[in-house]
């Protein structure tokens, strides 16, 4: 029996349509990868399964009784609760049932014999259901997730406003595994994890009974945990056995055998309408020529999906700046006095180098780059820069504009005609419907593509980069990582995905080393 059933799914924005007619089915136990280039819908999706956002047409239907967890995006946190008070969240509908249980034994003293009965039973039910779902053993439960999340070190009574991008995102992350639901929606869950901690989620999700969905650009991670794929390509979706590689290769192979199909039957149709052109006036041949006709009518004719632009990147080089690009001396970092986040650091920066800044999230990567850039200020020592930069800086998040793309670029580079600014977007993979749309109502790949566009049409000669392969699809993390080898130029770059800086840099600086807190 399916726990979700999506039958004849249309959605669409403006001119621009989503989904045409897209049917879904998820099983129980189906560990599902959704894949797709950036923009082809795939948090819509989510969004529409789970009720967000209501389609154009077509039906959603859950399994009755079914309990969703779903990890979007943009989720985000109230505040004034503590780490502790998010993770107990969870479990809001067993402590509900609890009340519900003590409520019946508060009243059961002003009960008859035969409502007695009746209201025991139930909150013996109750108490089972409890026993059952681990009730009297939260603490333990929350302690447990929370010491593998590496939350349980920033204190379970902190309060989440004090916290990283990356460590809310990991509260959650823990809140909706305590909840154990029957079916996980999981939206990038590793952009914002440490490697030690995208270990923990793969095996969990690899032991995890019930079925999920994830979204992830992530391909080894998504290799080890999923066994069925859905790709999302030109508004449908299609169902694959197997992981992301048996994905790619038989994807690869169907897109072989229609293209030779496609050409054979165009040179099929050339041969037959040349025939009916030669012929049709002829009274001897007339008749054959019809016949050719009439199968050229009723032909069911291949179509070949329009290519995707692939994303093209090609750093512009400024003058050569000095020998060193940094130097810090006895740098603390943190926004406040009586609360800093490192140890005094002695680094420095040559002209050439490509570093990888990694660590667990928190412990001041964001911070460091930003107190060295001047962005905020240090706490005590100094860095200093060096002679004729010409810096590059792409931020980890940044609120969306209101602005249309081509506003967005033509605001940083007012000298560009409009052809320039077009074919600068459209390098970066960008259709003429993403251009011509709000930076605001795009997906995180293409909003970070904007950004990317911006970043390679300046010249530099020093790349301080933040995270800048959260939400980028394969194509363009791989196009990212070419363009930034060949740059010529010096990189900093914070990155949680080994195999993207790997072969890129030739040093890794591990902030751990320095931090106050690990």
């Amino acid at each position: 029996m399916s726990i979700l059933n999506v039958e004849h799914l249309s959605h669409g924005f403006g001119d621009r349509a989503i989904f045409e007619d897209v049917s879904f089915r998820l099983l129980p136990g189906e560990h599902i990868g959704l894949v797709g280039a950036n923009g082809e819908g795939k948090s819509t999706f989510m969004s529409i399964i789970t009720k967000k956002l209501m389609p154009d047409e077509g039906t959603i239907e859950w399994a009755k009784g079914a309990r969703v967890g779903y990890l979007d995006q943009h989720a985000v946190l109230e505040a004034g609760m503590t780490i502790g008070m998010v993770l107990r969240s969870a479990f809001d509908y067993l402590y509900d049932l609890e009340q519900q249980m003590n409520t019946i034994y508060e009243k059961v003293g002003e009960a008859s014999e035969e409502e007695m009965t009746a209201m025991l039973e139930e909150a013996g039910t109750i108490s089972d259901l409890l026993t059952m779902h681990d009730f009297y053993m939260i603490d333990s439960k929350v302690e447990e997730v929370a010491r593998a999340l590496g939350l349980l070190e920033l204190g379970l009574e902190r309060d989440v406003t004090e916290l990283s991008g990356g460590q809310r995102t990991k509260i959650l992350l823990g809140k909706l595994l305590l909840g154990k639901p029957d079916i996980l929606l999981l939206d990038e869950p590793t952009n914002y994890l440490d490697a030690e901690h995208i270990v923990w989620l793969k095996r969990y999700l690899q032991e995890y009974e019930n079925a999920f969905i994830l979204i992830s650009h992530d391909v080894p991670f998504m290799n080890d945990v999923v066994n069925i794929i859905y790709h999302m390509e030109n508004a449908k979706l299609e169902r694959y056995v197997g992981d992301y590689t048996k994905f790619e290769e038989v994807y690869a192979m169907k897109k072989s055998q229609l293209e030779a199909a496609y050409k054979k039957q165009q040179q099929e149709i050339s041969d037959l309408k040349d025939f009916v052109a030669r012929n049709k006036a002829r009274v001897a041949t007339r008749n054959m020529a019809m016949s050719r006709q009439k199968k050229l009518d009723s032909m069911d004719v291949i179509e070949l999906a329009a290519e995707k632009p692939k994303p093209e990147f090609h750093f512009k080089e400024a003058r050569t700046p000095g020998r060193y690009i940094f130097e810090t001396t006895d740098l603390v970092i943190g926004y406040e006095k009586d609360k800093p986040l490192s140890k005094p650091m002695n680094l420095r920066m040559e002209r050439g180098d490509k570093i990888a800044i990694v660590g667990t999230n928190g412990i001041g990567k964001t911070t460091f780059l930003k107190s060295v850039l001047g962005i905020i200020p240090m706490l005590s020592g100094k860095a200093v820069l060096g002679d004729y930069l010409y810096k590059g800086y792409f931020e980890q998040e940044v609120k969306p504009s209101e602005n249309t793309c081509i506003e967005e670029i033509w605001e940083d580079f007012p000298g560009f005609s409009q052809y320039e600014v077009r074919s600068a977007l459209a390098k970066c993979g960008l259709t003429t419907k993403h251009i011509e749309s709000k930076v605001k109502v795009l997906s995180g790949g293409e909003q970070a593509k904007v950004r990317l566009c911006k970043l390679i049409n300046t010249e530099t000669n020093v790349l301080l980069l933040d995270e800048p392969t959260n939400h980028l699809d394969v194509d363009a993390k791989d196009e990212l990582k070419r363009a930034l080898k060949e740059y010529k130029g010096s990189v900093l770059l914070i990155c949680h995905e080994p195999e993207f800086y790997e072969g890129l840099v030739n040093d890794v600086w591990n902030l751990e080393e320095f931090s106050l807190l690990s």
